[in-house]
């Protein structure tokens, strides 16, 4: 080997291995049986957040798969999570309109029609959440005040790190916490 490739390659091994690291504040499992990230710590040892009623957790659990679909961009990936949210709500009480949002996400034939739809399932899905209450942990009630045309939109969080559903890598960052639900 050349004294030139000796030295490259360790540095460049290094480089990618700090990029792809990056920030390590949220840890997350990939849950091998329904492909949704299943967060396990999050922030600096915080505890994860887990709802009361079993059923409406698991909803729960795909709206988070359908939030970091709708921030990454990925209509085919909400598609998925929103089937899985729709077959969900199908078995949780009360649950109706939540399952007919998650099924018009599912059927939307582009990312803008997805998000509209999310906005209003993400309103139904805080008042089960406040309803229903959590068991441990928190969420976050996010705002987007510029999200369809300065009307605004809501979202939920594990986590007070702006990441922007309604336009992604657009404006990651645009967006406050307004609520902490406990």
């Amino acid at each position: 080997m050349t004294p030139l490739f000796k030295s490259v390659v360790p540095v460049a091994a290094t480089v990618l291995l700090f990029s792809c690291g990056g920030n390590n504040s949220e840890i997350k499992n990939e849950n091998s049986h329904s492909g949704i990230p299943e967060q396990t710590e999050v922030q600096n040892s915080q505890v994860a957040p887990v709802l009361k009623n079993d059923k409406l957790n698991a909803v729960y659990q795909h709206y988070v798969h359908l939030t970091t679909a709708l921030t990454n961009g990925d209509p085919n990936e909400a598609k998925v999570a929103a089937t899985a949210i729709e077959a969900g709500a199908e078995n949780l009480e009360g649950a109706d309109k939540v399952a007919s949002l998650a099924s018009g996400i599912g059927k939307a034939p582009d990312l803008k029609t997805q998000r509209a739809s999310y906005s209003d399932l993400t309103n139904e899905m805080i008042a089960m959440i406040k309803k229903e209450g959590l068991s441990q942990g928190e969420l976050y009630q996010t705002f987007c005040p510029m999200a369809f045309d300065g009307k605004g939109g809501h979202w939920l969080s594990n986590s007070k790190e702006i990441r922007n559903p309604y336009y992604g890598e657009k404006m990651m960052s645009c967006g406050e916490v307004q609520e902490t639900i406990k």
